[in-house]
């Protein structure tokens, strides 16, 4: 049986008091205590196999690169490892109250972004695994993730204790926070930039005060123009995309004359086709602009593989670009475990649950589905290369930033699911005790040891040969 989308869920129209009373219930069939569980099945899947067999469907000559990003570090293993956990936290308790996941909620996943109207945001940025799910999935993913970066930057047991443990309270305290508003209030809540100043940065220290404001100067600069300078040369006096093998590869240099001629034709049918996600107004806007040329890119770590394009368009003239970035969705990691999506491409699972879970998308953000040279297939979604990206750098943080950063992180994944869930039925199930903080500095603890082990495994089959990994 495939589960329903948390959106549709019956439980939508009862009373507070039975939402409050199906949180009760909740916590007396599952104790929020039970939270600290984490024991490896013994019937745990390889690691390695759950990476090589994601890589299967990949681009194979990338595939090396994705693997060389992993073994780097323990962090950067566990941002590439959202299917390996997705399987694990399958087997640990849960509530039964479900709500739209981000799938991937691990700290660099939240960041500064644009609203349409131009205002500076805090939000969640990445929701390739997005899907219906239990709430308590993500909250653990972005848990964990602290204590994988503390143990980076040599944080004492009981500093990462206090960062995941405030972490958790904020996501408790903004979940009772919406629980008590209505569903207008709830929809319209931001965390624009003013709002984090006064609630996380105006009594902060001043070294706290000036790294914030020049992070969000920073992303101010972090648009289609700075991204059209960097990314761009003039070739017979017109503007290409300029290579930068093998991270960013002109389609030109990519393919045979009648292959890249058959593909360009199918990257340029996407995107006229694909404005008919967005709406009418964005989509006028998208036609203004034409094609002038198009380049494969490597994003992230764990997406390294994966189908990505990098679409140049022009405006009024050679000085109006709007770069888009065009990325092959393919089913969610929590798919086997929490159910298949209920949409009938893979894009439109992303860009609707981005849609849901943010407080503003990207006003370029749509899908579509191509046929690729190879005959298959293939999903994909579309946004905006770059609309003021501010991305936070907790390698520099101390335990004081990692720590308001981990509250900001708490209460805008209290945000996102408060909007699709039962905001009620979770807020009654955490209750106004520590309980479940206190678990889950436990259970981050415990997934961080586990995650040490298999970022070990991955580094043991390189050095054995059995995957090839190369520094990109």
């Amino acid at each position: 049986m495939t589960p329903s989308n948390p959106a549709d869920d019956d439980t939508r129209h009862r009373t507070p008091q039975e939402r409050i009373a199906l949180g009760k219930a909740a916590r007396a069939a599952v104790p929020r205590s039970s939270h600290v569980e984490f024991t490896p099945s013994q019937k745990r899947p390889d690691p390695v196999d759950i990476v090589e067999a994601q890589s299967a469907t990949r681009v194979p000559e990338l595939v090396p690169i994705r693997y060389g990003r992993m073994t780097e570090s323990p962090f950067r293993f566990y941002r590439g490892a959202a299917a390996i956990m997705a399987g694990d936290l399958a087997q640990t308790p849960r509530s039964g109250i479900r709500t739209q996941l981000c799938g991937d909620a691990h700290l660099l996943n939240f960041r500064l972004l644009a609203s349409p109207e131009r205002r500076m945001m805090f939000d969640i940025n990445d929701f390739d695994e997005t899907l219906p799910g239990p709430w308590e999935w993500d909250v653990k993913r972005l848990s964990a993730s602290f204590v994988i970066a503390g143990r980076a930057n040599g944080f004492s047991t009981k500093e990462r204790a206090d960062i995941v443990q405030a972490t958790v309270r904020s996501y408790r305290e903004w979940m009772r926070s919406f629980a008590g508003m209505g569903h207008l209030a709830v929809w319209y809540s931001q965390f624009d930039e003013e709002w984090v100043w006064s609630h996380f940065v105006e009594d902060a220290s001043a070294r706290a005060r000036r790294r914030w404001a020049q992070s969000v100067a920073k992303a101010r600069t972090q648009d289609s123009l700075q991204a059209f300078d960097k990314l761009t040369h003039i070739v017979d006096g017109a503007a290409r995309i300029a290579p930068y093998p093998p991270l960013i590869t002109p389609l030109q240099d990519l393919l045979p004359d009648v292959e890249r001629g058959s593909l360009e034709k199918q990257i340029r049918r996407m995107i006229e086709r694909y404005g008919q996600t967005m709406q009418s107004d964005r989509r006028f806007l998208l036609r203004q602009y034409r094609f002038a040329d198009v380049a494969r890119k490597v994003v992230g770590v764990g997406s390294v593989g994966t189908r990505c394009w990098i679409v140049l368009l022009l405006g009024r003239d050679d000085r109006d670009p709007l770069l888009l970035q065009a990325k092959e969705a393919d089913a969610s990691v929590l798919a086997p475990h929490a159910g298949a999506s209920r949409y009938r491409t893979q894009g439109e699972r992303v860009v609707s649950g981005q849609r849901l879970m943010q407080a503003t998308s990207d006003i370029f953000l749509g899908w579509e589905r191509i046929d690729g040279i190879d005959g298959r297939r293939r999903d994909f979604y579309v946004r905006q290369l770059r609309d003021w990206k501010g991305i936070a750098e907790p390698e520099t943080m101390v335990p004081t930033g990692m720590r308001a950063f981990g509250e900001l992180c708490g209460a805008t994944l209290a945000r996102a699911h408060a909007r699709s869930g039962d905001r009620i039925a979770i807020a009654s199930y955490l209750g106004k005790g520590d309980v479940f903080d206190r678990a889950l500095v436990t259970f981050a603890e415990r997934y961080a040891d586990q995650n040490e082990k298999d970022h070990g495994a991955l580094v043991e089959a390189v050095r054995t040969g059995r995957v090839t990994a190369e520094a990109a």
